[in-house]
């Protein structure tokens, strides 16, 4: 029984909490680590880590054991050990984490964040029983819904896409495709689907401003509608306020386009902010431009058991809050693989020699931001209105006329004409068809296939 002291955890963290005494504190933290990762309570051990010893009877144990039961719902019995440490007493009270969520005590619950008790709000709450149950809150019914309200051009428009990208066949008949992906359920659209393909506005708004300072605003724009139309429209917005800068190389200067950010990096966290946001929530997603700055406020924090600390890491695994929503954006390929986002933005940002990606999580939000000191190419650097006008109608409109004059036009042809470089130019390219602007026909690749305008 006899322990030694150096062999005690030194400072209390996600598993390890210090209580000098037994009290309901010791409880609410049991409680914590149950709908977390589990963990220990050390009693007779200060806050700095110092051991004082705890003065126990014969059945002081057994009772505190029996009192966590009774005041915890699912109860809770704790594993109990008590060790002689520099002859002092230390009693230590363990739980494993719960398989069904949450815990409760007093009629509250908690959870353990870092070194924290954490006390959950009611969509928090929701939010842990869901994900215990392995069940989402995009996947039930919407309230007073009707599969009329859903727009049937849009799921035409998804279903013709998910069958391109061929991770997954679906039927022609649009009520038939979106029951077989459970965003119908007894002939009622759920929140995914509604959120997804309502005819009607549902005002889950991203809110983009472009700044000069916290309190000057240069532009502000409030988007809003079909998610996927979101996305679009939001990312058009963004690019159309970022700086771009030329380098001029070759014997035939040739011009290439390097944009403030990379592109794919911004709409990783415009998709990560759409997927993952706490649609219960009436805060907007909110995108702040400065001028050497660009940050994404998701109003949901973390979901699951997954930490800032995790998501340095390359092998991180995320839990997801919507898994239809997010289904359907991994079957039109805007996302390549379940939880590894983060990897993929590091990756994008690693030939940005100044630039800084960092993330918190906020309890009631997720603060993202890039940022830099130097942008990475600024020879010939662009004002935002000259960019607007270069990259976002010129290059548009350009492409269009390009296809019409050669349906099988290539994209090497496409990056000599419009001096992009290839990312450039497949990142156009994705953009006009997830608009519905232009569609592949016949084969994806070689002779066989075509591009087709849309004319709208």
């Amino acid at each position: 029984m006899q322990q030694n002291a150096s062999l005690l955890p030194t400072s209390e963290g996600l598993h390890v909490e210090f209580k000098t005494s037994f009290n309901e504190d010791v409880i609410e933290t049991l409680v914590a680590f149950a709908n977390a990762k589990g963990g220990t309570v050390y009693i007779g051990i200060a806050d700095n880590g110092e051991v004082k010893g705890i003065n126990i009877g014969k059945e002081t144990i057994q009772n505190w054991v029996n009192e966590v039961k009774i005041k915890t719902a699912t109860q809770i019995i704790p594993d109990a050990e008590m060790y002689i440490v520099d002859n002092k007493t230390v009693v230590m009270l363990s739980t494993m984490e719960f398989p069904i969520k949450p815990v409760s005590t007093r009629g509250r619950y908690y959870k353990r964040i870092g070194s924290a008790n954490h006390l959950l709000s009611v969509v928090e709450i929701s939010d842990l029983y869901m994900q215990t149950m392995q069940n989402s809150w995009d996947s039930y019914i919407y309230q007073g819904a009707h599969i009329k309200d859903l727009d049937t051009a849009k799921i035409e428009k998804f279903i013709l896409k998910v069958n391109q990208v061929k991770r997954f066949l679906l039927p022609q008949h649009p009520v038939e495709a979106l029951r077989k992906l459970n965003l119908i359920q007894h002939d009622v659209p759920t929140n995914g689907a509604m959120i997804l393909f309502s005819k009607q506005n549902l005002r889950y708004n991203v809110h983009i401003g472009r700044f000069k300072t916290p309190s000057l605003i240069i532009a502000d724009k409030l988007i809003n509608g079909n998610l996927f139309d979101v996305l679009e429209e939001s990312m058009q917005t963004i690019v159309g306020h970022l700086k771009f800068a030329f380098e001029i190389t070759g014997k035939t200067t040739q011009r290439t386009e390097i944009p403030e950010y990379p592109l794919e990096a911004i709409r990783e966290l415009l998709v990560n902010a759409l997927v993952h946001r706490d649609y219960q929530s009436p805060t907007d997603i909110q995108i702040r431009i400065y001028d050497n700055s660009i940050s994404f406020f998701n109003p949901s924090g973390l979901y699951g058991n997954i930490t800032v600390e995790d998501l340095k890491t390359d092998s991180y695994q995320a839990s997801t809050r919507n898994k239809l929503i997010a289904e359907a954006f991994y079957l039109t390929n805007e996302i390549e693989k379940y939880g590894s986002g983060f990897i993929r933005i590091r990756n994008a940002i690693a030939d940005y020699p100044t630039m800084k990606f960092e993330y918190s999580d906020l309890g009631h939000g997720f603060l993202t931001q890039f940022s830099y000191t130097e942008q990475k190419i600024s020879t010939y650097p662009l004002t935002v209105e000259t960019t607007v006008e270069t990259t976002v109608e010129t290059t548009v409109e350009t492409i269009l006329n390009l296809i019409k004059q050669n349906p099988k036009i290539t994209q090497t042809e496409l990056m000599n004409k419009l001096s992009l470089t290839r990312r450039g130019v497949e990142w156009q390219m994705k953009s006009l068809k997830n608009k519905g602007l232009i569609v592949r026909m016949g084969a994806a690749r070689g002779a066989g296939g075509y591009w087709k305008v849309i004319d709208n």
